[in-house]
């Protein structure tokens, strides 16, 4: 069969078939699915076509093969689901966790990307300079002001960025009291 023929046999074939296998799965998308796929395996296969005599018996066999196939597919995938039920409760982030992406955010991106790459994807300096295309000593200098940073707005104010429960004044050491004027309270 040549290109030509086989182009005027998929115009005249390809709605009666896929007609035919929308009345078998029920589904015209999928019917459309596997009838196009038939007719792609049939196009390596076209010169033989001739010598078969029966081209659209072929490729509806094939469609019909694929759509019993995905639908085995698809009904081993929900037994799968249904026999493993889901978790009752997904814990959500921790406050560390939630500091530290807030942290992030207030990073410029070049800094923020360094950090990531290098300290949570565990990429080497050398990594992190050939994913984002910058030279090894700029990536060390995003990676150090980045961390001097993300130190500075981590330690601002702890209990907001990490949720800790850490009073909100300053922090003194033991015996130290408010100086007010020359005496201590």
């Amino acid at each position: 069969m040549t290109e030509e023929e086989f182009d005027a046999f998929y115009a005249t074939a390809f709605p009666r078939l896929t007609g035919q296998l929308y009345a078998f799965t029920g589904d015209h998308g999928e019917a459309q699915d596997v009838v196009q796929e038939a007719f792609v395996r049939a196009w390596d296969r076209r010169a033989e076509f001739l010598a078969d005599g029966a081209p659209e018996a072929w490729i509806r066999t094939v469609a019909t093969r694929l759509a019993v196939s995905r639908w085995r597919r698809a009904r081993r995938w929900l037994e799968l689901v249904r026999r493993t039920p889901p978790a009752d409760h997904t814990p959500g982030p921790g406050p560390e966790h939630t500091a530290l992406v807030a942290a992030l955010r207030t990073l410029p991106e070049a800094q923020r990307m360094a950090i990531v790459l290098h300290h949570l994807c565990d990429l080497s300096v050398e990594q992190v300079a050939s994913e984002t295309g910058a030279p090894v000593g700029t990536v060390k200098a995003r990676l150090s002001r980045g961390r001097a940073a993300l130190a500075r707005v981590l330690s601002e104010d702890p209990a907001d960025l990490a949720g800790s429960a850490r009073p909100s004044g300053p922090v003194r050491a033991p015996g130290e009291g408010e100086r007010e004027g020359d005496r201590v309270r």
